[in-house]
């Protein structure tokens, strides 16, 4: 992550609220082929863990439990040009959101899994306006059981939280204020919002 300590953001909530908002990372770990990621669907259980799933063909899953891993989750971003400083006379850079989770992992069994299913589905159909929510129960239980085998579960004990919010905090209020407004314009509100509410 960025070595800046002005780009650090230690606020739990924040952290847990952005993998709840952002549901979707990357999982990175070493196995004997070399190092692998997954793309996956992150959940944090609230309490210092994430879950997620995995294809049973995918790479990692014979490898995963027990071991510990990386899990990555990108969030708004956009590219910063000079132009918008009152000194011109600075390089181009990146405002980013991103935070990494490493942690040892654990093969979750089918009554986990279930549970995991169930929790990531209501979480985000309840962020679906229109209709009604899909629910489990839809699916007949032979189906369920068959689509089921073909994915494993896991659970991540995060054991250090890594988070980054470059978010022009080194820059003055007037030029932090330029930037939002250039990013804005340019097509990357959510970045330029962010830096309007977390920085004072």
């Amino acid at each position: 992550m960025h070595p800046n300590p002005a780009f650090r953001h230690d606020d739990r909530a924040l952290l847990e609220a952005l993998i709840g908002e952002i549901g979707f990372g990357m999982v990175f770990a070493t196995v004997p082929d070399g190092p692998r990621v997954a793309h996956v669907p992150l959940l944090s259980t609230g309490d210092g863990a994430v879950q997620f799933h995995l294809a049973r063909g995918n790479a990692l899953t014979k490898h995963l439990d027990g071991m510990m891993a990386l899990a990555v989750l990108n969030g708004p971003d956009g590219y910063v040009s000079p132009r918008w400083y009152a000194d011109a006379a600075q390089v181009p850079t990146w405002n980013y959101v991103a935070l990494e989770l490493e942690g040892r992992v654990r093969r979750m069994d089918q009554e986990g899994l279930l549970g995991l299913l169930e929790a990531s589905s209501t979480h985000h159909e309840g962020r679906i306006s229109d209709g009604t929510p899909w629910t489990m129960d839809k699916m007949p239980d032979d189906t369920l059981r068959r689509m089921m085998g073909g994915i494993v579960g896991f659970e991540m004990e995060v054991l250090a939280w890594r988070p980054t919010f470059k978010l022009s905090q080194n820059k003055s209020a007037d030029d932090r204020a330029r930037v939002a407004a250039g990013l804005e314009a340019e097509g990357s509100p959510a970045i330029a919002e962010l830096m309007r509410r977390l920085v004072p």
